[in-house]
């Protein structure tokens, strides 16, 4: 695969650096300097048009830690004024009949004392309320007769239960959809008390229009929810569903279908693909990793083949996420094909305490007539990756090998700077990554370097003798760095709020799978 074609850029070697060289032997290898840059992101092989790059599983305890959000939703949605548009009419013995209209309501308490919220199998969630106690007020208007009036009344309605199905689906754009798939509201005890015009009468009728008011109050409810729940499908089909990481990448994480719901848990898939910033590059296809298709509950350890059918309540976490080497090697597709796999480092920027200095007098052990030539001069190093970085997941560890290339050159006291050889250096790398709180971190070990001629302007360069050498330094200098940098991990893109609680992480064949309680703190 070709990348960007510039010396200065982590891709394929241009053919005009070739021409520079007297001898040009073929060969493929790896940079070792930046051996260490995937070792904190996943891989992965997988066609993301059928397969998932990441997938959740939301159990009965995602449920309950969402369910006092989702009343308080319920409660900003319910706690307003809603047009009503009430109409009726009531037949008095004596009085004769009596017609009222009442426009809007107002409520102003909603509590919600006993609460449940549950899957809805093949729907999406149930959410299930007693002992509710709701307060509001509206304005009505009444005839009877020839005579016409107006005013306010309160209505209390104690041992309300509501029970509402919320169905969750996704609109074939990769947006989530949702509606009300069904409502039953229920009071019992209402009390009302009116306010102005001929109030005093109307008071005395109450107990006589409960009936017929509980009734149109119980059904207002559920259209209440229902234009709730429509006002929040139209903000989903708005909702982005993809996230700019960098000035180079941006995720895609839409739905690739609606989500499965079974009775104990909820299995959502989502596309998972990394690309570039302003364009939409799909990346080759390949094999499928294989996700369990139910949910995994035996952890941190290996997940059990065939996997359980059911969770055991003890080890239940809220949240299950699987990350596939899709994620990984999409991320790697993209920052090689956007030419950000690149580094040159100046003889100034080599710690003084490697075994390789960047200078042709170090180097005359390698190349004897680059020191004849240029004695004494400082050296400068080109790196780019010739090829995509491959990434795999395997129960023991992250497995990465880079193939990348490096170009010296001489730096002459008028800045010129003259192409000395050129190498490329394979490398093979392994990382254990792990989580805490809400950082990702991790340790990386370097398990394989390999040093190739590609072409060279001042003869043959000892590689197996540099190659060895520059194993030594980074096992010295380079790896213990990166795990520094490592330990302090990287902070997680998390909601505003909202913390990860005893986090465990396990790789598995293809997918690392985290599994997490969460916290919310406002």
């Amino acid at each position: 695969m070709a990348g960007p074609a510039a010396p200065a850029v982590w891709g394929t070697a241009p053919a005009c650096h070739a021409s520079r060289y007297q001898d040009q032997p073929r060969g493929t290898v790896w940079l070792c300097l930046l051996l260490l840059l995937p070792a904190c992101v996943s891989a992965a092989i997988t066609s993301p048009s059928t397969n998932p790059g990441i997938k959740a599983w939301l159990t009965q305890r995602t449920l309950e830690f969402g369910r006092r959000f989702g009343l308080e939703l319920l409660q900003s949605v319910l706690q307003k004024e809603h047009e009503l548009n009430l109409t009726g009419s009531y037949n008095t013995p004596l009085l004769g009949t009596l017609t009222y209209a009442v426009p809007r309501i107002h409520i102003h308490e909603l509590q919600m004392n006993e609460s449940s919220l549950d899957f809805a199998e093949d729907v999406g969630v149930r959410l299930t309320v007693q002992r509710a106690r709701i307060q509001l007020s509206a304005d009505w208007a009444a005839q009877m007769g020839a005579v016409q009036d107006s005013g306010s009344v309160e209505l209390r309605m104690q041992d309300l239960a509501m029970a509402a199905v919320l169905g969750v689906s996704e609109d074939g754009s990769g947006h989530p959809t949702v509606w009300t798939s069904g409502c039953y509201t229920q009071g019992t005890d209402l009390h009302m008390e009116f306010h102005r015009g001929y109030s005093w009468l109307y008071n005395l009728l109450a107990p006589l229009l409960q009936r017929t008011l509980r009734q149109q109050l119980n059904k207002q409810l559920c259209l209440v929810l229902h234009r709730g729940v429509d006002r929040l499908d139209a903000v989903l089909k708005h909702m982005k569903v993809s996230t700019q990481l960098d000035t180079f990448a941006a995720i895609d994480h839409s739905l690739l279908g609606p989500p499965t719901i079974t009775e104990e848990y909820g299995d959502i898939a989502l596309k998972g693909e990394i690309f570039r910033v302003g364009t939409y590059q799909q990346r080759p296809p390949a094999l499928p990793v294989a996700l369990p298709v139910a949910l995994p509950v035996a952890l941190p350890v290996a997940l059990p083949t065939p996997l359980p059918k059911t969770l055991p309540m003890a080890d239940e976490p809220m949240l299950l996420l699987a990350v596939t080497e899709f994620v990984a090697n999409s991320a790697a597709f993209t920052y090689f094909t956007a030419g950000a796999l690149r580094r040159n480092i100046s003889s100034d920027r080599v710690p003084r305490q490697f075994p390789l200095q960047l200078k042709t007098k170090n180097m005359e052990v390698f190349s004897p007539q680059l020191q004849e030539r240029y004695p004494d001069q400082p050296m400068e190093l080109h790196l780019w990756a010739r090829r995509q970085p491959l990434l795999s997941f395997r129960p023991d560890a992250l497995h990465g090998t880079l193939f990348s290339s490096a170009e010296a050159f001489v730096v002459l006291p008028n800045a010129t700077r003259v192409p000395a050889f050129l190498l490329n250096i394979d490398a093979n790398v392994t990382g254990k990554p792990t989580i805490s709180r809400n950082r990702l971190t991790g340790t990386v070990k370097l398990t394989g370097l390999h040093v190739t001629q590609v072409a060279s302007n001042v003869g043959p360069v000892e590689v197996k003798r540099l190659e060895t050498l520059l194993k030594f330094g980074l096992w010295l200098f380079g790896v213990p760095k990166a795990n520094k940098w490592l330990k302090a991990g990287i902070p997680l893109p998390l909601p505003h709020g909202l913390s990860l609680l005893r986090p465990q992480l396990s790789l598995q064949q293809g997918f690392v799978l985290i599994t997490t309680d969460l916290q919310y703190e406002p």
